[in-house]
């Protein structure tokens, strides 16, 4: 399982340990350490679309306004920490955030 996020993300830490914790094989990427290539990109854009962009962050709010008016990988590529977090990857399968839903899926009950 890949988590892609920010080290310095509490969510990212969370979902993090809550895996280990059930013993799950868990690989954590920086992204902005290690950016995403535009191919790692468009298959995150093509399965979360415009919700990879977190637009409640002041990092979103800091962008230009051209920027703003790009597609989500422009808005990525140029500041990595507007992404939406944690990314997981299990397998084939996607998933976007922290929430219970989430936790459901990954997470034996």
């Amino acid at each position: 399982m890949m988590i892609y996020g920010l080290s310095t993300c509490s969510v990212c830490q969370k979902a993090r340990k809550a895996l280990e914790a059930v013993r799950k094989d868990v690989a954590f990427r920086d992204v902005r350490a290690d950016p995403l290539s535009e191919d790692e990109l468009a298959v995150m854009i093509a399965e979360f679309g415009d919700r990879l962009v977190d637009r409640t962050s002041n990092d979103y709010r800091a962008l230009s306004a051209w920027l703003k008016a790009s597609e989500a990988e422009a808005q990525i590529a140029a500041q990595p920490k507007v992404m939406a977090r944690p990314v997981l990857q299990d397998g084939e399968d996607w998933y976007l955030g922290w929430d219970d839903a989430v936790q459901k899926a990954l997470l034996p009950a």
